[in-house]
């Protein structure tokens, strides 16, 4: 039995994913339009939801919106902006109640894509511009986002390490902007990007929950049109000979920031990508790790540390909190367990339990109606069709002699450190 069962239709400019399930007492409408990273609209498509959650047509003020959420029977409607590989995507998402599991029959569903249609194509707007007053907050908040990963160091660390790494690529955006872009923007021009965004991005449309398929379709193609587009792909960058090199930073911190970036050569949706997923979780993606037990455990070196996947993107991250002077030890201790990995020392156990792991994760992940987006929209990114039924065999199908091979493609690329003011360079 699969899984998750999606159905796909293609509508008029974007595509209709619906996800037929008894498992939630709401259902959950998630809109996603996705676009190549740019310089020239990386602030502008990270400013744009926000904009356009906070008011419409119908609802000119966000008080007024929030209280028509209220009478939704308490709907939540939030917004994000992600990075996935080169691209940079933007989600608007409505969890409202099933009108079944209620005693009112008022056709609550109906009513959540009409106001996600509402948000998305009838903006507080004179049709040129959007309203001054809504734009002015919203750059105040994207400022503040900006900033806030400068105070985190933690997040900021990992963000200077991505700087380094992928200079003169793309990725080495952030994914909320530039704050040096924020005071040229204004209502007039975020408009003029609106209409481009809506006219250019790739769309989806998820619909999670116990609904009829038929009356989804039907609603949504009434409430959604937009011109026909090819969406804009983007080619995975060649890589060339990996070298390896240290950034330093120094701060006014009170603890070391070690980030240490990888390419992997491998992206989701290639044959050897089960096998990499098993190799990160027993390198550093969870606390039976090589990197958790050997660098934190046994030598007491870190207050933490862990290795995560860009699956779009084909790189490994470690991230770690270690005191200044123990730079090269940690350095040295992280490069001692890729070689125990690439050489294949690691035992059968940990191999089943990583991959118990991994499968736990993600069936967790799906209780969730975002979770189960997420997922799904892993397909639409890659450009490929992978069933969580293909995705969950292949990584337990995964053998020994897989993950050595894999792990002998990854390529250690720049380590970072982040450290204290007058702490030896």
């Amino acid at each position: 039995m699969a899984v998750i069962s999606e159905s796909i239709k293609d509508m008029k400019g974007y595509k209709l994913h619906v996800v037929k399930t008894e498992k939630f007492k709401t259902n959950t409408i998630v809109w996603k339009m996705k676009a190549p990273l740019t310089r020239e609209n990386v602030t502008k498509r990270a400013l744009l939801p926000y904009v356009l959650q906070s008011s419409s047509k119908a609802y000119p003020s966000t008080s007024k919106l929030r209280s028509y959420l209220d009478e939704l029977y308490g709907a939540n409607l939030f917004v994000d902006v992600s990075k996935k590989g080169e691209y940079q995507v933007l989600s608007f998402s409505l969890e409202i109640a099933n009108e079944k599991f209620l005693s009112d029959p008022e056709p609550l569903l109906k009513k959540g894509m009409q106001l996600m249609a509402e948000i998305l194509v009838n903006p507080f707007s004179d049709n040129a511009s959007f309203d001054k007053d809504t734009v002015e907050k919203e750059k105040r908040t994207l400022k503040q986002r900006i900033q806030a990963v400068y105070d985190d160091k933690m997040r900021y660390s990992n963000f200077r390490l991505v700087q380094e790494m992928c200079k003169d690529e793309p990725y080495a955006l952030h994914v909320n902007g530039e704050i040096d872009d924020i005071p040229e923007i204004d209502e007039k021009n975020l408009y003029e990007y609106y209409q481009q965004a809506f006219g250019e991005d790739e769309m989806d449309l998820f619909i999670i929950g116990d609904v009829n398929e038929e009356e989804v379709r039907s609603v949504a193609d009434e409430l959604l049109q937009f011109s026909p587009r090819t969406p804009k792909l983007v080619e995975p960058l060649a890589n060339g000979k990996v070298e390896e090199k240290t950034v330093k930073d120094q701060e006014d911190v009170k603890q070391g920031k070690l980030n240490i970036g990888y390419r992997t050569n491998v992206l989701y949706g290639d044959q050897d990508y089960y096998a990499l997923q098993v190799f990160n979780g027993i390198f550093g993606g969870f606390s039976h790790s090589k990197l958790f037990i050997n660098v934190r455990e046994k030598n007491s070196l870190a207050y933490y540390v862990a290795s995560r996947l860009e699956s779009h993107k084909g790189l490994m991250m470690v991230m770690s909190g270690i005191e200044f002077n123990n730079f090269e030890l940690a350095v040295k201790i992280i490069k001692e367990q890729m070689a125990a990995m690439t050489a294949g020392d690691f035992t059968d156990q940990e191999i089943d339990q990583t991959k118990a792991v991994i499968e736990n994760q993600l069936l967790e992940t799906l209780d969730t109606a975002r979770g189960m987006v997420e997922v799904l929209y892993h397909n639409v990114v890659s450009d490929k069709t992978v069933s969580l039924d293909e995705w969950l065999q292949g990584m337990r199908n995964t053998t020994k002699e897989e993950i050595v091979q894999v792990a002998k493609k990854v390529e250690l690329d720049t380590v970072y450190f982040l450290t204290g003011l007058g702490a030896d360079k």
